[in-house]
């Protein structure tokens, strides 16, 4: 049985047995071409990649594979957003950098920002002081190293980078 009812205006909510779209998610029982059972993969509205991909149950007759249901959907909706959470935060970890330096005025911020941009990659180093004010914004190249050394000798040169 098929129920499809409007969501967002782009996408409508469907509940097949192998099809299931819904919260922004779509998952699909598709055959698992590594051996005779099932798998299914959960692909995020938008995205072209599926986050999550995994071993599916087969049905009572052993041949097909068991439909998908509003306990197993909600089950693998938390699954890949938590896959997705936290590819994220290990890319913001490769990405971002950020040291605390003491200094006679307060303690300052120093950060490091990656923009993985394939036309022109590069980085912002920039300062900020305890109230969020920024003191200091300068474009470096991407593969810049910033250690907790690098930072405090940047603030005690004033922001300007040491060849």
């Amino acid at each position: 049985m098929t129920i499809e009812a409007p969501d967002d205006g782009d996408h409508a909510t469907i509940y097949e047995p192998r099809l299931w779209q819904d919260k922004g998610w779509t998952a699909r029982v598709i055959k698992n071409n590594d051996d005779d059972g099932w798998a299914v993969e959960m692909l995020r509205q938008g995205e072209s990649e599926p986050a999550l991909v995994g071993p599916w149950t087969m049905g009572r007759d052993k041949k097909n594979p068991k439909p998908l249901d509003t306990a197993a959907f909600n089950t693998l909706v938390k699954t890949a957003s938590e896959v997705v959470r936290r590819h994220e935060q290990h890319l913001h970890a490769l990405l971002h950098k950020q040291f605390e330096v003491d200094t006679p005025d307060g303690r300052v911020t120093v950060t490091l920002d990656i923009v993985p941009d394939d036309d022109d990659p590069h980085a912002w180093l920039a300062a900020v002081d305890a109230f969020g004010a920024e003191l200091a914004r300068q474009r470096v190249a991407p593969n810049f190293k910033l250690s907790a050394a690098r930072a405090a000798a940047w603030v005690d040169a004033n922001y300007a980078i040491g060849g």
